[in-house]
Protein backbone atom coordinates (compact mmCIF):
# COMPACT_ATOMS: atom_id res chain seq x y z
CA UNK A 1 0.00 0.00 0.00
CA UNK A 2 1.48 3.16 -1.14
CA UNK A 3 1.45 6.21 1.06
CA UNK A 4 0.42 9.48 0.24
CA UNK A 5 1.72 12.82 0.93
CA UNK A 6 -0.18 15.99 0.23
CA UNK A 7 0.74 19.83 1.30
CA UNK A 8 -1.43 22.98 1.72
CA UNK A 9 0.36 26.12 0.36
CA UNK A 10 -1.50 29.20 -0.59
CA UNK A 11 -4.49 27.90 -1.30
CA UNK A 12 -3.61 24.97 -3.34
CA UNK A 13 -2.44 20.97 -2.60
CA UNK A 14 0.91 19.59 -3.43
CA UNK A 15 0.97 16.34 -3.87
CA UNK A 16 4.66 15.33 -2.43
CA UNK A 17 6.57 12.97 -5.13
CA UNK A 18 8.20 10.86 -2.08
CA UNK A 19 7.35 10.62 1.45
CA UNK A 20 9.01 13.25 3.83
CA UNK A 21 9.27 13.81 7.65
CA UNK A 22 5.86 14.70 9.23
CA UNK A 23 7.32 17.66 10.65
CA UNK A 24 8.17 19.13 7.59
CA UNK A 25 4.73 19.51 6.16
CA UNK A 26 4.59 23.25 7.52
CA UNK A 27 4.05 26.17 5.63
CA UNK A 28 6.99 27.51 7.47
CA UNK A 29 9.58 29.68 5.10
CA UNK A 30 12.75 28.83 4.74
CA UNK A 31 15.61 30.17 3.33
CA UNK A 32 17.41 27.81 0.80
CA UNK A 33 20.49 28.47 -1.21
CA UNK A 34 21.92 26.94 -3.95
CA UNK A 35 25.44 25.57 -2.62
CA UNK A 36 27.44 26.16 -6.22
CA UNK A 37 25.99 29.57 -7.43
CA UNK A 38 25.21 31.34 -3.43
CA UNK A 39 21.99 32.10 -4.48
CA UNK A 40 19.47 31.69 -1.98
CA UNK A 41 15.17 31.53 -2.13
CA UNK A 42 12.69 31.05 0.29
CA UNK A 43 10.45 27.78 0.14
CA UNK A 44 8.06 26.27 2.66
CA UNK A 45 9.59 24.03 4.64
CA UNK A 46 7.76 20.74 2.50
CA UNK A 47 9.59 22.22 -0.58
CA UNK A 48 12.72 22.69 1.54
CA UNK A 49 12.23 19.01 2.55
CA UNK A 50 12.13 17.68 -1.00
CA UNK A 51 14.93 19.92 -2.11
CA UNK A 52 17.04 18.35 0.55
CA UNK A 53 16.04 14.56 -0.78
CA UNK A 54 17.02 15.74 -3.82
CA UNK A 55 20.50 16.68 -2.69
CA UNK A 56 20.86 13.89 -0.47
CA UNK A 57 19.48 11.20 -2.98
CA UNK A 58 21.99 12.45 -5.80
CA UNK A 59 25.01 12.34 -3.31
CA UNK A 60 24.22 8.75 -2.44
CA UNK A 61 23.53 7.93 -6.49
CA UNK A 62 26.96 9.38 -7.79
CA UNK A 63 28.91 8.12 -4.69
CA UNK A 64 27.10 4.73 -5.98
CA UNK A 65 27.71 4.94 -9.66
CA UNK A 66 31.55 5.43 -9.12
CA UNK A 67 32.11 2.04 -7.69
CA UNK A 68 29.15 0.63 -10.02
CA UNK A 69 28.72 2.54 -13.19
CA UNK A 70 27.04 5.85 -14.25
CA UNK A 71 23.23 5.68 -13.48
CA UNK A 72 23.23 2.24 -12.03
CA UNK A 73 22.64 4.14 -8.41
CA UNK A 74 18.74 2.81 -7.98
CA UNK A 75 18.81 6.39 -6.06
CA UNK A 76 18.16 8.04 -9.33
CA UNK A 77 14.13 7.31 -9.58
CA UNK A 78 14.23 9.64 -6.60
CA UNK A 79 16.18 12.45 -7.89
CA UNK A 80 14.23 12.06 -11.04
CA UNK A 81 10.59 12.36 -9.12
CA UNK A 82 12.07 15.47 -6.95
CA UNK A 83 13.40 17.16 -10.14
CA UNK A 84 10.22 16.64 -12.04
CA UNK A 85 7.74 17.94 -9.19
CA UNK A 86 10.16 20.93 -8.58
CA UNK A 87 9.70 21.52 -12.29
CA UNK A 88 6.34 21.64 -11.85
CA UNK A 89 5.22 23.32 -8.48
CA UNK A 90 8.29 25.40 -7.74
CA UNK A 91 9.69 26.67 -11.24
CA UNK A 92 11.19 29.79 -10.52
CA UNK A 93 12.83 27.98 -7.37
CA UNK A 94 14.05 25.34 -9.61
CA UNK A 95 15.61 26.81 -11.91
CA UNK A 96 17.93 29.27 -8.83
CA UNK A 97 18.54 25.36 -6.97
CA UNK A 98 18.70 22.91 -9.25
CA UNK A 99 18.86 23.62 -12.98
Amino acid sequence: MKVKQTAHYNGKKYPLPFLIAKETLTTEMEKVSNPFSGESVELPAFAAAVYDVIMGSNMIAEKFDSKFGQGTAPEWKTVRQGLDWFRKHFAKEYMVLLD
